[in-house]
């Protein structure tokens, strides 16, 4: 039996009308689910406000009314709580409701534009392997130790979090690693969870369509860093030319790591095959099974992670030899004609470049690389000609296509791509609409040893189109199409 007042520590409260004695059944921002003594947050969202549904609320059984504005008309029997945010409020609420699971175990939480799946999958894979239970929750899955969950966001909605944040206490998860998105940092997600420690990555061009500018961008990012507890680390990227700003106003341990420059946490590239990298990490050399220079610093994130948790450095070395790479990250294949195909989830300028030059360092130039990309509809517009700039200076061959064009036409996406490309690789670039197309052409294109990457979805095994996700795995598809070619 939870009462009313036992969830309000930390909710900003600017006006209580009503009884806060009352015992409340459960909390809900969605008026849909609102069931009997049940607790309403109106949340304004982008496409809907939910002080537009209060009234259906209430007649659903609601008795606990959350909002920013109060309604005009009030309703006998119902309290009425009145907060300066009410995305800040949910968040205070679903964690005191759930118990504040947050603190009975050890979160870090990982931020940046690229690297966040990578670095919190294979942190959870490390400390798994170390012999922890361990929670995930990513882009890809929600892990609560041996148990997996589908995810549906980067970071999900506060009452998601702390309702997998106690489930992963009730089994004795020790050990949480938690993607960190910009939109989950602005709506407030993140509010009223403890955090043992946060990872800053890198930070490019991403979300401008939700972001105004790259540097409120850049400050939304920071402001997690701002908030963390002093007994927690801060562990940045100083490579990247924001990283120390995100360490500007921490209270938290400060820690550094980089490739290029000095840091607390320093790695250098001694080989990089397809087959993997070896690294010195910290004065130690390790072989590991990832590769690329954006893996190598996705291994020193991991490596300084685990060790500001406690573990031991050499042992954590030995598990970094063992990690595998995460679902739609670097995945590749060798079909038996030596053609080979890779996987990535690459959809960011940043992120397409890193992986492409990933490949050219280590192809040897005899082989064609071609790539197949696209962008994703509704969303950021002004990465689309650069995207498809990186990817034609780049390749040998680019097959521009779809990615998940949502409610937008893919010929107006595809169009947007193709002002990005210079006049001398008009020659080299092919535009077809439909991917799996896309991807049959340029199995059909590659000869021996030559290099397939397709880029954009990664481990997505769907594709949307105007609201209706249809069945899509790039990695399956390809494989497939390279069976085919061999018969």
């Amino acid at each position: 039996m939870i009462i009313l007042k036992d969830i309000l520590y930390k909710v900003a409260i600017e006006v209580v009308k009503g009884s806060t004695e009352m015992t409340i059944g459960k909390i809900e921002f969605d008026s849909r689910k609102v069931q009997e003594n049940d607790i309403f947050v109106a949340i304004r969202g982008s496409v809907s406000n939910g002080h537009d549904f209060i009234e259906k609320a209430i007649n659903l059984g609601a008795t606990v009314i959350v909002c920013d504005t109060l309604p005009e008309v009030i309703v006998t029997g119902v309290t009425y709580i009145q907060v300066k945010d009410t995305n800040a409020a949910l968040a205070f609420l679903a964690s005191n409701y759930y118990g504040n699971p947050s603190q009975n175990l050890k979160l870090v939480g990982i931020t940046g534009t690229n690297g966040k799946t990578t670095i919190a999958s294979l942190l959870f894979q490390l400390f798994k392997k170390a012999g922890y239970k361990v929670g995930l929750l990513s882009t890809v899955k929600i892990m609560v130790d041996d148990t997996e969950y589908k995810a549906t966001h980067t970071t999900p909605d506060s009452l998601t979090i702390n309702y997998y944040l106690a489930e992963m206490s009730a089994v004795g998860v020790e050990y949480c690693f938690m993607e960190v998105s910009s939109h989950g940092i602005h709506q407030k997600r993140t509010e009223g969870l403890h955090f043992a420690g946060g990872v800053f990555t890198n930070l490019s061009h991403d979300h401008l369509d939700y972001h105004a500018t790259f540097a409120e961008y850049r400050d939304v990012k920071k402001s997690f860093f701002d908030h963390l507890p002093k007994a927690a680390f801060a562990l940045t990227n100083i490579d990247d030319k924001n990283g120390l700003v995100m360490l500007q106003n921490t209270a938290a341990r400060r820690l550094t790591y980089a490739l290029k420059s000095y840091a607390d946490y320093k790695a250098q590239i001694l080989e990089n095959q397809l087959s993997g990298l070896l690294l010195k990490i910290n004065e130690n050399e390790v072989w590991v099974r990832l590769i690329g220079t954006f893996n190598a610093y996705n291994l020193l994130a991991i490596f300084g992670t685990a060790v500001e948790l406690g573990l031991d450095k050499l042992e954590v070395l030995r598990l970094l030899s063992e990690l595998e790479s995460v679902s739609g990250r670097f995945q590749f294949i060798v079909s038996n004609q030596k053609i080979t195909a890779i996987v990535d989830y690459a959809h960011t300028p940043d992120a397409l470049e890193n992986v492409l030059s990933t490949i050219n360092d280590i192809r040897t130039n005899n082989e064609k690389l071609i790539t197949v990309v696209g962008c994703g509809g509704d969303r950021d517009k002004a990465k689309r000609p650069i995207m498809a700039n990186i990817a034609t200076t780049m390749s040998n061959q680019v097959i521009i296509t779809s990615d998940n064009p949502r409610t937008e036409d893919p010929i107006d996406i595809i169009s947007d791509m193709e002002k990005g490309v210079e006049p001398q690789n008009h020659k080299k670039t092919l535009s077809i609409v439909d991917r799996k197309q896309a991807i049959k052409t340029a199995c059909q294109l590659a000869g021996p040893n030559d290099i397939i990457l397709i880029a954009g979805k990664g481990h997505e095994t769907y594709q949307e189109i105007q609201g209706v996700r249809h069945d899509f795995d790039d990695m399956k598809i390809v494989k497939e199409l390279l069976e085919q070619l061999n018969k």
